[in-house]
């Protein structure tokens, strides 16, 4: 029994072993932005270690800097990472009928996209052991890159750390322009929110939508828009 679980949390941590490395990269680039900003390098390190979410990270942090209140910082983060919930509901059919109320807790917070795609990947049953051995692996590469970041951020000249910067946008339009690229829906909604942006930044009379309120409201209405417009078709009509 004893060697089923660390043979279990072995395999976790070697197919977490691919996020980690990923995740660093996204982090380092997050902790670095932070800590230009003004944030303490322990704050943006504590942040990371108990979030897990680069878009809510971000998002929230860019509130907390310009002086957003709780309900708009948790609205914000509160819609941003509601796909866990999704994700968590579906997650949960495929663990052991074993694992704990504890465990099961335990693994909701290190459930993340690529996490949770891995982990539905696997043909086998979902254990605790396992589970903590692909979430441990990714939530090193996490904390340990925000943490790196915001150090060489602080040993960098300030000229430097400046230019770095740029390296945060870049990231995002690596991540968005592939899939826009392959897909229409993509497309439209990336154009659409980022036309909905412009208009609540630059239209004096969408001010009051600014900051944290007006991500909320570009989200859902984004989202409810390319969902009306692009449905995703059921499997089983299309295959009739």
């Amino acid at each position: 029994m004893k060697r089923r679980l660390n043979r279990e949390f072995r395999q976790g941590l070697r197919d977490g072993l691919p996020i980690c490395l990923g995740y660093l990269s996204v982090s380092f680039a997050y902790g670095m932005k932070a800590v230009l900003a003004g944030l303490p390098v322990w704050i943006v390190t504590v942040i990371s270690l108990s979030n897990l979410t680069s878009a809510g990270q971000f998002a929230g942090t860019n509130l907390i800097l310009s002086g957003g209140s709780y309900l708009e910082i948790g609205l914000t983060t509160l819609i941003i990472n509601l796909r866990y919930l999704l994700m968590s509901l579906s997650m949960s059919q495929k663990v052991e009928e074993k694992m704990t109320f504890r465990q099961r807790l335990a693994v909701s917070y290190g459930v993340t996209d690529e996490i949770f795609a891995v982990s539905m990947q696997r043909p086998r049953e979902l254990s605790a052991w396992y589970m903590a051995g692909l979430i441990l692996t990714p939530v090193i590469g996490w904390t340990s890159g925000t943490f790196l970041g915001g150090v060489a951020t602080s040993l960098l000249p300030d000229t430097l750390s400046s230019a770095l910067g740029i390296a945060l946008y870049g990231m995002f339009i690596a991540v968005i322009v592939p899939p826009a690229k392959k897909s229409k829906p993509v497309l439209f909604t990336v154009l659409l929110a980022v036309f909905f942006s412009v208009l609540f930044h630059y239209v004096p009379f969408f001010e009051v939508l600014s900051g944290g309120w007006g991500i909320i409201v570009i989200t859902i209405v984004v989202s409810g828009i390319a969902a009306f417009l692009f449905p995703i078709q059921d499997e089983k009509k299309e295959e009739a």
